[in-house]
């Protein structure tokens, strides 16, 4: 790669400006970690809820709590990883200094303006939302755009489509319509699942076999443009619910298998010596886990509600957590399988992802206890990684490179 930064200009920067990964990964992990138990003592104990009630007033938390967890972590972390990600597609720069400092700020000011307990208008958090969310996307489809990088050009309009969502969920929130909310929410894990389709096909695999110095197994187009059609489909179904409750349920059966088949060849069973690569699977797995069991439950609101929470936790949260542990090593000059003990941290939340949504589907008279527990391993999992990567993300690399 030539080198696209000017090493004045970088020596003069904050280390955790440098690049996108720093400060959304940790700023991501960081709301992880308070807002699950923040949720669960407002949720069961609002005694002790550390906010007043005017807090909900305005905001409502059955609202905040998917809408946060989804905008604000999920989106933070997937931000950092294609701000970091595009320039190394395209030897571009991508943000840093002071435009990152200002897209994060952003982000920052609309996770803290849906927390303090005074009726803002609803406008001021989606306009910081709309901005953050504005400037990833637009970025990312410059840097593509400007070597016409087309293999790429799905991230950009991903972005502007998750765009669209949030300011359909703060619509949602202005008119109290929350069947809509709920619309949105499904639409926006499934967005997710796509995504994880998408880079985890590119990824899992590839890592595995460089770890292991095998040969990565060819992709199978009898696999993936299916998979890819039927997960777009789930987003878009779980909007505008066009199609036929029989018809999203098979579909939801054959995207599990086409996931078993995809995640089998990846050598999984191999993994299971390095942590960096076993999360990875184990996330990537929990997806057609996931789906397999809200076909068959697809009739049971109350666990299909359940089993959304599975594929949150187990897959998407897990996914986030080891590739921001990965992808910051690797980031700032280390050696990745040389990085902090993250073992316990990875076991957490396959163990959070169990007690929030399969215990209270077999025993629902103790779902008040199971969420508890599930709450105390969600916040181990991130509170480990904030301990450990926080010096490592606000620090220049170890290598002295730009970065």
């Amino acid at each position: 790669m030539l080198n696209i930064d000017d090493p004045r200009k970088v020596a003069k920067t904050p280390a955790i400006w440098r690049l996108g990964f720093r400060p959304f990964f940790l700023g991501g992990a960081i709301i992880a970690a308070l807002y699950i138990p923040l949720w669960v003592i407002t949720w069961l104990l609002p005694a002790y809820s550390l906010f007043e009630d005017t807090f909900w007033s305005p905001i409502l938390p059955l609202w905040w709590h998917p809408h946060e967890l989804l905008f604000g972590f999920a989106m933070a972390i997937v931000s950092g990883f294609l701000l970091t990600a595009v320039q190394n597609w395209t030897n571009q720069p991508s943000l840093k200094n002071w435009p990152l400092a200002l897209t994060f700020s952003c982000w920052a000011l609309a996770r803290l303006s849906l927390l303090i307990p005074t009726p803002l208008p609803i406008i001021l958090p989606a306009v910081f939302d709309i901005l953050f969310l504005g400037i990833v996307g637009s970025t990312l489809w410059w840097n593509i755009y400007k070597v016409k990088q087309w293999r790429n050009i799905g991230f950009p309009l991903m972005i502007i489509a998750a765009l669209c969502i949030n300011i359909l969920s703060y619509y949602s929130l202005y008119v109290r319509d929350f069947i809509l909310a709920h619309q949105i929410w499904q639409s926006m894990l499934w967005w997710l699942a796509l995504l994880i389709t998408i880079v985890g096909g590119r990824v899992i695999g590839f890592f595995t076999a460089m770890r292991l110095n095998a040969i990565k197994q060819p992709a199978l187009p009898w696999v993936e443009y299916p998979l890819l059609l039927i997960m777009l489909t789930l987003v878009l179904q779980a909007l505008f619910e066009l199609l036929p409750s029989a018809f999203i349920q098979a579909l939801l059966f054959i995207a599990g298998v086409l996931h078993l088949i995809r995640a089998s060849r990846w050598m999984p069973l191999k993994s299971f010596r390095e942590p960096l690569l076993w999360s990875l699977h184990i996330a990537y797995f929990t997806l057609p886990i996931s789906l397999l069991m809200m076909s068959w439950y697809f009739n049971d609101e109350f666990a299909y509600r359940c089993l959304l929470h599975l594929f949150a936790i187990g897959g998407m949260a897990m996914l986030c957590l080891s590739m921001i542990s990965r992808v910051s090593l690797g980031h700032t000059g280390r050696n990745i399988y040389q990085g902090p003990n993250m073992r316990i941290a990875f076991i957490c939340l396959p163990l959070a992802a169990f007690f929030r949504a399969i215990m209270p589907i077999y025993f629902p008279n103790q779902t008040h206890l199971w969420l508890w527990f599930a709450a105390v391993f969600w916040f181990g999992s991130f509170a480990i990684f904030v301990y450990h990567y926080t010096m490592i993300l606000t620090r220049p690399r170890v290598d002295g490179r730009p970065g």
